[in-house]
C-alpha cells in the first residue's frame, strides 16, 4: 500500500524542522562554560589536619555551631567511605554529565538571557530525594548519591521514586528546578488550573532539553509514557464524568498530581496506570495552547490557567 502525503503536510515539516533547526543553530553559538566543584572529592580526601582550610573554601556547606568532630567522624566513617566510593566509582570521570549540563544552560540563555552562568557543586548528602539537584542562582548542587541507578544496594526506597536515581535525571532535574525559580503561582487552586501550572512546567522542560524523550522528561519509563498516551482519552473522559476539572478538592493533588506509584482512578487500571497523569494531561493541554497561539515562554509563564485551557483547542487520542 503506498502513502501519499499532501504537499500542505511535507511543506508543514519542512518549516517546522527549519524553525527547530534554526533555534538549535542559535543556541549552539550562545557561549556557556560552567565550572564544577566536586565538594565530594574534597570533602573525603580532606585530612582533619585540612578541615578548617576546606570550611573556608566552602563555608555554605558547614553551619555555624557544628562541632569540627561531626565532620571527621563522617569522614572517617565506614559507611560514608563505601558510599564515596560508589560515588566515584560512578562519576569519577564527571565530564560527560558537565557538557550535558553545559548545554542545559545554552538553551536557558536562549529562551531566558538575563540568567547567570552558575557553578556547579557536586556532593554527598543525606539521600534525600526531594532536593537530589537544586538551582540557586549562582549555583546547582548536585547530590550524586542519588543518581547511582535505580537498582543500587544502597536504595531502599519505593520502585517510583528510585526508578529516576540514574544519571539520565541529572539534568532534567536541574531543569526542573530552574523552571520552578520562574513560574508564577496561579491563585486558581481548581484541579484544570494544578494541572496546567504543572504542564507549563512540562512544556518548558522539553524545550530546555530537546534532545531528551518525553518519558525521561516526565520521570516515566517508556512503557508508562506509552500507557498515558494509549489513555488519553479514557483519562480525559474520567476527569470529565467525576466532574474534577473545576473541583478544588486537595484529595486530587495526591491522586493525579503528585509522585505515586500509579494514580487512583479506584477502578482495576489504577495498578497499570503510572503517578501523575494529570500533570501529563496538562502538558498535552500546554502543548496545544501553544501550537494553536502565537506567543513566547515568557508570555506563557504569565498566562492564566483558564485562558490557556480556553485557547488550547485541546482534543484527547481516541
Amino acid at each position: 500500500m503506498k502513502i501519499y502525503l499532501s504537499p500542505l503536510i511535507i511543506c508543514f515539516f519542512f518549516l517546522s524542522c527549519g524553525k527547530k533547526n534554526k533555534v538549535e543553530k542559535a543556541v549552539e553559538e550562545i557561549p556557556v562554560e560552567i565550572k564544577v566543584d566536586r565538594f565530594d572529592k574534597a570533602f573525603f580526601e580532606t585530612k582533619p589536619e585540612d578541615l578548617n582550610q576546606l570550611k573556608k573554601q566552602y563555608p555554605y556547606f558547614f553551619p555555624a555551631g557544628t562541632d569540627d568532630a561531626v565532620w571527621i567522624e563522617k569522614i572517617q566513617h565506614p559507611q560514608w567511605r563505601e558510599l564515596y566510593a560508589e560515588v566515584q566509582k560512578k562519576y569519577g570521570d564527571f565530564e560527560p554529565v558537565h557538557q550535558e549540563i553545559e548545554t542545559l544552560f545554552k538553551h536557558i540563555k536562549f529562551y531566558f538571557p538575563k540568567t547567570k552562568t552558575p557553578k556547579v557543586v557536586t556532593l554527598i548528602s543525606e539521600m534525600d530525594y526531594n532536593t537530589k539537584s537544586i538551582y540557586a542562582d549562582s549555583l546547582v548542587i548536585v547530590s550524586l548519591e542519588l543518581y547511582l541507578g535505580k537498582d543500587h544496594k544502597f536504595y531502599q526506597f519505593p520502585e517510583y521514586i528510585k526508578q529516576n536515581f540514574e544519571s539520565s535525571q541529572i539534568v532534567p532535574d536541574i531543569a526542573s528546578s530552574f523552571i520552578q525559580t520562574k513560574m508564577v503561582p496561579d491563585a486558581d487552586k481548581t484541579f484544570i488550573s494544578q494541572m496546567i501550572y504543572l504542564g507549563k512546567e512540562l512544556y518548558i522542560k522539553e524545550l530546555l532539553l530537546p534532545e531528551y524523550t518525553d518519558a525521561v522528561r516526565m520521570g516515566y519509563t517508556p512503557e508508562q509514557l506509552a500507557w498515558c498516551s494509549e489513555n488519553e482519552g479514557y483519562i480525559w473522559r474520567y476527569f470529565i464524568d467525576k466532574e474534577m476539572l473545576y473541583s478544588v478538592d486537595a484529595k486530587l493533588v495526591p491522586r493525579f498530581l503528585s509522585p505515586a506509584p500509579f494514580s487512583k482512578f479506584y477502578l482495576e487500571i489504577d495498578n497499570e496506570s503510572p503517578g501523575q497523569v494529570g500533570a501529563w494531561i496538562g502538558w498535552q493541554i500546554v502543548r496545544s495552547y501553544m501550537k494553536n497561539n502565537d506567543i513566547s515562554v515568557n508570555e506563557l509563564l504569565n498566562k492564566k490557567a483558564k485562558e490557556i485551557f480556553e485557547q488550547s483547542k485541546y482534543k484527547p487520542k481516541k
